[in-house]
């Protein structure tokens, strides 16, 4: 059994919730997405299977509503409000992304679930929180991700430049994973109550995004200082060495977390010698004294302390040194042998067929009987081996489950 056999999970399509929709149908939910006649905007979005456009061959939409049914409703009919308000009944949570006024109009207010269903936990995901006015205004992931502060400190080192947005929906995804933590938090509370145990949960997006801005709006709060943004690093109030270097095939590669514990830096000491670079790189006497260094290194006192400061420097230069004289894959490698977290700048492609991501099951071939064809789908982000996750089924087609799921009590 998965994580979340059993439980029954209403979703009211919107691009907004479309991840947290997924995550908890790969979890083992039964996740019901409820769409209008005409199908959800994602159905139109690019790209389109064998780049030919339709309402069935979105890639965007297969991805993001993988192992879910999927029904059509009216919404602006009573006889589909009761339809919908009977699935509310059965179920266990409710996400939507809907308007304040819409909620109302379709009495979908969490006060009036609760009375049809005291268990249900109602989940609204909206951009600025569900009685703030502002979200009920026009918005993108791209606005949003700006004023909740990630895009801020993305980037590179000129400033001449523009702030960089993350590629994709990273706002509403990032607002999904609190949705996640959320809907899992609460059957957890749900199942320790007698009665009820519904509850509602307020998700705004701007404020999901501000908690993930690591340092900045921290500095911010408390200093007034602002952080900057940096090519490939975290932003820092003061510039920071470069971490990203060409490797000897031309691909690049992050050198990521340099040494903090003497034995990374014992290791990185003999990945040197092995590749006979100890005579080019003067500084190893100084990754020598972090192999035999007591405890681990005190950060802070990197740039004010000079042994420590040259220790530090010395495992990033060592790492960059090898970076140069290596391929990317081999850097990535040797770095994962001495315990070090660094990464080769992967295209989207390059990854998915990586051999970590093979193995951890990440490629699910599932048969899409209306093209007559096998497709590899990315399979659940996390692996659970007590309560293994899964993904069974492709995006449902529009309307594909009506007969089974509208008449259901």
């Amino acid at each position: 059994m998965s994580v979340l056999t059993g439980i029954r999970i209403i979703e009211l399509a919107h691009e907004r919730t479309a991840f947290a929709g997924k995550l908890l149908a790969e979890l083992g939910a039964d996740v019901i997405l409820i769409e209008p006649p005409e199908g959800t905007a994602a159905r139109h979005y690019p790209p389109f299977v064998d780049d030919v456009p339709g309402i069935e061959r979105s890639l965007h939409f297969w991805h993001y509503n993988a192992g879910k049914r999927g029904i059509t409703l009216d919404l602006t009919r009573s006889g589909d409000q009761t339809r919908l308000r009977t699935l509310l009944a059965t179920a266990d949570v409710l996400i939507e992304s809907e308007p304040s006024e819409r909620i109302r109009a379709l009495r979908l207010n969490f006060e009036t679930t609760a009375k049809a269903n005291p268990r249900l936990i109602h989940v609204a995901v909206t951009p600025y929180g569900r009685k703030e006015p502002l979200s009920n205004l026009a918005e993108t992931d791209l606005t949003l991700m700006a004023s909740g502060g990630p895009v801020w400190s993305c980037g590179y080192d000129d400033h001449s430049l523009p702030p960089s947005r993350g590629w994709g929906f990273q706002g509403y995804q990032t607002a999904c994973h609190f949705a996640v933590m959320s809907v899992l938090t609460a059957l957890l509370y749900r199942g320790n109550q007698t009665s009820g145990g519904g509850q509602f949960i307020d998700i705004s997006i701007t404020a999901a995004l501000n908690v993930t801005t690591e340092g900045a709006s921290y500095n911010w709060l408390v200093e007034g200082s602002t952080l900057q943004r940096q090519t490939g690093r975290h932003a820092s109030i003061r510039p920071t060495g470069e971490t990203q270097i060409q490797c000897a095939d031309q691909r690049w590669a992050n050198t990521g977390v340099p040494p903090r514990f003497p034995v990374e830096f014992a290791r990185l000491l003999d990945w040197l010698r092995t590749l006979g670079l100890e005579e080019e790189f003067p500084e190893a006497v100084f990754l020598e004294m972090g192999a035999n260094w007591e405890g681990p290194f005190d950060l802070s006192r990197i740039g004010i302390e000079d042994t420590i400061t040259a220790v530090f420097t010395a495992g990033r230069e060592a790492l960059q040194l090898i970076a140069r004289t290596v391929p990317a894959q081999s850097f990535f490698e040797g770095c994962q042998q001495a315990g070090l977290a660094v990464g080769v700048i992967n295209s989207p492609e390059e990854a998915f067929e990586d051999i970590h991501f093979k193995a951890r099951g990440m490629h699910v071939p599932l048969y899409r009987a209306d093209l007559d064809r096998t497709v590899v789908h990315p399979g659940p982000p996390f692996s659970l081996p007590a309560a293994p996750s899964r993904l069974t089924r492709t995006a449902p087609r529009l309307g594909e489950h009506n007969a089974e799921i509208r008449g259901m009590p």
